[in-house]
């Protein structure tokens, strides 16, 4: 174990530093170098670290969540209003409604199992965007397009998040019935009552007891996991969305304790770093490279690009009606086309699950980080100075 180990981290990190200095997402390497080392190409890596790659990815989807949750801001959203809102959840939806329309036909898969399909592939990557819009920010292209690109792609992958595991839950069950549909809304009000309840306990705790930064982050990990295992424990008797209530204890303590809240996000930054590496290798072990080069890996392909327009749609409908001139909504629309990270976190767990369906998710993951990873990337770095102005103004009205 710790020789695939030392290969994933020294490999990983060599790689992913090479691709950088060839302006191409690192991420992209860690996939290829899972692809490899796993089971479909030259099968190196210990079979007990793959037992135990699907905890590593929950823990990878927790900070995640977290760091999505500590960057969301209640006044940059209400400042940035409409557009920012409909970006959280209206592309997705169209990207989603794209799959529908196209899988059961091509895929001869259910509508149940597209819509699955549809939740994994329509978050957009926050390992992709942020580190660019905040670039963006610091040399003052765009303004105010970079924080609502920010504010809308941070929501947008709570949004898809909570839909992922609720479609789960309904193609696990093989049905549609009243009782399904209605375990998702319960699932996600609970999640957001124990989301609140749990924000208020460790905002007081964080208030009255003086602790160092890591000792906060290790309870917030802490309480984060006891949140998931409380899931597992209540869900033959009721769903709870555990990974909402993540969420919601993050915003709160964002706004509750701003200081606090950054210096956490900057730890959780940190750890991120780590389980990047892991997390997009132990995803490119699970492909099966064989089906991803099959008659339906192509025809995946061309779901995928379907989808793209569907979801271009989407964003431009987000965007009518604002003062944003024609270059800056193209912009937004290529700025909203990258995804990897959730798609790395949650493309497995179907697979994992043991679902009919589970290979054709994950692969179709896999190749939608391959096609609009760099895409997106190359997109927004060649074109932010060609498409938006240079500005030293504040937050305008959109």
């Amino acid at each position: 174990m710790f020789l695939s180990l030392c290969m994933i981290f020294g490999l990983g990190v060599i790689g992913g530093y090479a691709f950088e200095k060839m302006k191409l997402p690192k991420l992209i390497w860690y996939l290829i170098l899972g692809i490899c080392l796993g089971p479909s190409l030259f099968n190196i890596i210990d079979s007990d670290l793959i037992y135990i790659s699907s905890y590593l990815r929950q823990i990878a989807l927790v900070i995640i969540l977290t760091r999505s949750g500590l960057s969301l801001d209640l006044k940059t959203l209400k400042a940035i209003g409409r557009p920012a809102i409909l970006l959280s959840f209206l592309p997705a939806c169209f990207e989603m409604i794209g799959v529908v329309v196209c899988a059961p036909f091509f895929l001869k898969i259910s509508y149940l199992e597209s819509l699955l399909l549809g939740s994994v592939l329509a978050a957009v990557s926050p390992a992709i965007i942020v580190p660019r819009m905040i670039k963006l920010k610091e040399e003052h292209y765009g303004n105010p397009i970079p924080e609502l690109i920010l504010t809308g792609a941070s929501c947008d992958d709570i949004f898809v998040i909570v839909l992922f595991y609720a479609f789960k839950n309904l193609v696990t069950n093989q049905s549609l019935d009243y009782l399904s549909f209605f375990q998702i809304p319960t699932s996600i009000f609970l999640g957001i009552v124990l989301g609140v309840g749990i924000g208020f306990l460790l905002s007081i705790i964080f208030r009255k007891i003086k602790m160092n930064t890591v000792y906060q982050v290790i309870l917030l990990l802490g309480v984060s996991f006891g949140m998931l295992a409380l899931e597992s424990i209540a869900k033959p008797y009721v769903m709870i969305s555990s990974l909402l209530g993540i969420i919601v204890v993050a915003f709160l303590l964002n706004q509750r304790h701003k200081d606090t809240a950054k210096e956490i996000q900057e730890k959780y930054n940190q750890l991120w770093s780590g389980f990047e590496i892991l997390l997009f290798v132990f995803v490119g072990c699970a492909t099966n490279i064989h089906y991803a080069f099959s008659k339906e890996g192509g025809i995946l392909f061309g779901i995928l690009s379907i989808a793209l327009i569907f979801r271009s749609l989407g964003v431009v409908l987000c965007i009518l009606g604002t003062k944003f001139t024609w270059k800056e909504k193209l912009f937004i629309v290529f700025s909203y086309l990258p995804k990897a990270t959730v798609q790395a976190s949650i493309g497995a767990i179907a697979l994992s699950e043991g679902l009919a369906c589970g290979t054709l998710v994950l692969t179709a993951a896999v190749l939608s980080i391959l096609l609009t990873a760099p895409l997106g990337a190359l997109l927004i770095d060649l074109t932010y100075k060609k498409l938006l102005s240079k500005s030293n103004d504040l937050l305008k009205t959109v």
